[in-house]
């Protein structure tokens, strides 16, 4: 028999390299991006702080009855095959419950069992609420190369159903762990309630909507509490940083004390941007009678009020009261 010719060679030599692709690709999971392969156990500080001040974001700002907070934190360290929440899709009716009530009952139930029956939850965190738009609370959590994932939760407080979190966020990167990492915070709506300002009445969505972020444009309604229509996009309302605690065999060692303190504090003099908010006045009222004597000129006026009063620089209001000559109707 003859030597195989040139082109059986390469033949043999691509189907090889296929094989070889085609068996590389099978071993990595679907949809992945890479496999975390770190060890050991990693056990995270995670710290969050509201950012919602009245500078920041002076439009119908919460003052009172209740003032603006935030509601209790409530997280999981999970792997892939699991989602607590998810842009673009419907909150389960767990999630439901906690974005238009702060009840966390029915979703702490759907964490322990996905836990229980899928092995997809290793750990469920939280952390206490936070009595001011400013301020910050933290929790400790722990995470391993199968579940390197973070997700949480946190109520906006008032609001219809907002709220800021961080979906399937890693902690790993191939084979180590994340040091530090930091994410800045915007508001979500649920989708499950139709309000559109902090305080609106509780009017259900029908049939309910997917997650969809709020941003200074959308929805796009002058009665929108996040609406700021000079802006390109929202201050961050929030943020959340999670750092590496240092371990060995016996106990693990806290982080060095820095600005973020423990547990749930309020800050008074949290620094943030300063939002313009421009006046809004109500349409012209009708005009008045002509008064005036006999035989010359008389005048009429109309007035308008103001909706929302400018804050940080925003463009004044204008004049609220107007007059134009006319002829009187009943003179004297």
């Amino acid at each position: 028999m003859g030597a195989p010719s040139q082109a059986t060679t390469w033949g043999r030599a691509l189907w090889a390299l296929l094989l070889a692709t085609l068996g590389s690709a099978a071993s990595q999971p679907l949809g992945a991006e890479s496999v975390c392969t770190a060890r050991p156990l990693a056990k995270y500080s995670l710290t969050f702080t509201g950012k919602w001040s009245q500078t920041a974001f002076p439009k119908q700002y919460p003052l009172f009855r209740p003032p603006a907070q935030w509601s209790s934190l409530l997280g999981a360290a999970h792997s892939s095959d699991y989602s607590m929440w998810r842009k673009n899709q419907y909150v389960s009716d767990g999630l439901r419950d906690f974005a238009e009530r702060g009840e966390a009952w029915a979703l702490m139930r759907e964490l322990e069992a996905a836990g229980e029956k899928l092995q997809s939850v290793h750990e469920v965190f939280s952390a206490p609420a936070v009595p001011s738009g400013t301020g910050h609370t933290s929790a400790e959590l722990e995470a391993h190369a199968r579940h390197s994932l973070v997700s949480f939760v946190v109520r906006i407080v008032p609001s219809p159903d907002w709220f800021v979190g961080v979906d399937s966020l890693d902690l790993c990167d191939g084979d180590r762990w994340r040091e530090q990492v930091e994410v800045d915070l915007y508001p979500y709506d649920a989708g499950t309630d139709s309000g559109f300002t902090f305080s609106s009445p509780n009017f259900a969505t029908i049939p309910q909507d997917t997650v969809t972020e709020i941003t200074s444009s959308s929805p796009s309604h002058p009665a929108n509490s996040f609406y700021y229509p000079r802006l390109k996009s929202l201050p961050p309302i929030a943020r959340v940083t999670l750092v590496r605690l240092r371990q060995n065999p016996r106990t693990f060692v806290l982080p060095p004390p820095g600005p973020l303190g423990g547990g749930n504090e309020i800050t008074d003099s949290l620094s943030g941007p300063e939002t313009p908010l421009d006046c809004e006045v109500s349409l012209w009222s009708s005009w008045g009678l002509c008064g005036g004597p006999c035989g010359k000129l008389g005048a009429k006026s109309r007035t308008r009020y103001v909706r929302v009063q400018p804050a940080n620089h925003g463009t004044p209001c204008p004049e609220l009261e107007e007059e134009a000559e006319c002829v009187p109707d009943n003179c004297v």
